[in-house]
C-alpha cells in the first residue's frame, strides 16, 4: 500500500481509552508518512486537551458537553447551556473541515466526535469511526449509519454497526506495551525493589485512581494481610486517593506493599506481576492481553451503558479473566485473589487464552483501513 501524505482529522475524547488510543493512530499515520498533516477535534476542558498537545499535535476545543443527569442547580444551569454549545460545536466544526480540509475525518467517540463527522459527511469527506468496547457509545452508534467505515476491538459488534461496515482492529495501546519476557521481568522486579521469591500482584486503579480497589486494599490490609505472606503487592491508589492512602499506610506499614499515586513504568509493572487486579476500560483490556496475564476485572458501575462489565465479560466468556461486581469487591476480591495466586497453573492458563485475543498491529489496521476508505471513494 502506498502511504501518500494526506490531511487528517482525529475527533473525540472525554477519557483515557478515547484520546490515547487516538494519539496512537496518529502516531502511526505520521510514522507511515511525515508530511501527512493531522488536526485533533476534542472537547474543551476535558483531558484531550492537555493530552495531545504533550504528544505534539495541534487540537482545537469546541464547547460541546453531555446531559447532567443529577439534578442540581448547578447541574439545572449547566443543561440549559447544552443546547447552545451543541449548536455553537455544529458551527464551529463545519468552520474546521472548511479551513483544514481533511482528506478523511475518524471519530474515536465522545461528545465531539458527532458535530465534527456530521460536518465532514455533509461535505462528502470520508470518514472512519473507531469503537474501543464491547457496548458501543451513543456517539459511535448514532453515526454509524453514514460513516465509510467501522474499527471494533470485539466480536459480536453487528449488533451496534452495519455488518458490512465492520472490521475488527482491536485497541491501539502504547507501543512499550509487549508481551512480557523472563528479562522484562527482571527488570521490573529491580525497578520497583522487589524481591525474586515472592508472587507480585499488580493493582491499577488508573491514574486518578479507584475507590472500590482502593478500599478493597486498604480492608485487607488493616485485617494483617491474611493469606499474603508470600506475595508482593504493587499499588497505583491514584492521583485523587494519594493523601488518604498515604495516611493510611502511615499508621499500618507494610513492607511488602508498594503504593504510588502514579505507575510511570506500566511496561515493567506488568512484566513483573503474576496477577492484576484492574478496571476493565477498553485500554487496560488491551494491555492486559497484549502482556498475556491473568487478571481478576472489577467493572466500574459508574460508566455509560455499563460497557465495562461487557469489556470484561468478552474476556470472561473465552477463559481469558475473572470477574467480580463493583458492590462485591470489598468482602470477595483479596480472597480470590490470593487463592488464584495459590494456583499458578490457572494463572497461567488464564494469561496465555488473554494473549490469544491480542492484536499487536491495531494503529496499522485502522491507517491501513483510512486509506482504503480514501481509495474506494477516489475510485467511485
Amino acid at each position: 500500500m502506498e502511504y501518500r501524505p494526506i490531511k487528517i482529522i482525529i475527533s473525540g475524547g472525554g477519557t483515557g481509552g478515547h484520546i490515547f488510543p487516538a494519539i496512537a493512530i496518529a502516531s502511526k499515520f505520521k510514522e507511515l508518512n511525515p508530511d501527512s498533516k493531522i488536526l485533533f477535534v476534542g472537547a474543551k476542558d476535558k483531558m484531550e486537551m492537555e493530552k495531545v498537545p504533550a504528544a505534539g499535535f495541534d487540537i482545537i476545543g469546541l464547547p460541546i458537553c453531555g446531559i447532567q443527569r443529577k439534578f442540581s442547580l448547578k447541574g439545572l444551569i449547566h443543561n440549559i447551556q447544552v443546547p447552545f454549545k451543541t449548536i455553537y460545536s455544529e458551527i464551529k466544526a463545519f468552520k474546521i473541515i472548511k479551513d483544514f480540509a481533511p482528506d478523511i475525518a475518524i471519530g474515536v467517540g465522545g461528545y465531539a466526535s458527532a458535530p465534527l463527522l456530521s460536518a465532514a459527511m455533509s461535505k462528502h469527506i470520508p470518514t472512519l469511526i473507531q469503537e474501543q468496547n464491547g457496548f458501543a457509545g451513543l456517539t459511535n452508534r448514532m453515526l454509524a449509519g453514514d460513516v465509510d467505515r467501522v474499527c471494533v476491538a470485539y466480536d459480536g459488534m453487528d449488533k451496534f454497526f452495519p455488518k458490512w461496515k465492520i472490521v475488527k482492529s482491536g485497541n491501539p495501546i502504547r507501543a512499550d506495551i509487549q508481551p512480557s519476557t523472563p528479562q522484562k521481568r527482571a527488570q521490573g522486579l529491580a525497578h520497583f525493589s522487589l524481591s525474586e521469591g515472592k508472587k507480585h500482584l499488580l493493582i491499577v486503579g488508573g491514574s486518578l485512581g479507584c475507590g472500590t480497589l482502593n478500599r478493597t486494599v486498604m480492608k485487607w490490609i488493616s485485617e494483617g494481610c491474611p493469606g499474603g505472606e508470600d506475595v508482593e503487592v504493587l499499588w497505583q491508589c491514584g492521583k485523587y486517593y494519594e493523601k488518604q492512602v498515604s495516611d493510611f499506610m502511615a499508621e499500618h506499614p507494610q513492607p511488602s506493599i508498594h503504593y504510588s499515586a502514579f505507575i510511570d513504568r506500566m511496561d515493567l509493572a506488568y512484566a513483573c506481576a503474576d496477577l492484576i487486579l484492574s478496571r476493565s476500560g477498553a485500554s487496560s483490556i488491551s494491555e492486559i492481553c497484549m502482556v498475556g496475564k491473568a487478571c481478576i476485572f472489577v467493572p466500574s458501575p459508574n460508566v455509560a451503558e455499563d460497557h465495562q462489565r461487557h469489556n470484561a465479560m468478552a474476556l470472561v466468556n473465552k477463559g481469558a479473566a475473572k470477574m467480580i461486581p463493583d458492590c462485591e469487591a470489598e468482602e470477595k476480591l483479596m480472597k480470590e485473589a490470593l487463592a488464584l495466586l495459590s494456583e499458578p497453573e490457572e494463572c497461567e492458563r488464564l494469561g496465555k487464552n488473554a494473549a490469544t485475543l491480542a492484536i499487536p498491529n491495531s494503529a496499522q489496521i485502522i491507517v491501513d483501513e483510512a486509506y482504503k476508505v480514501l481509495d474506494d471513494k477516489t475510485h467511485k
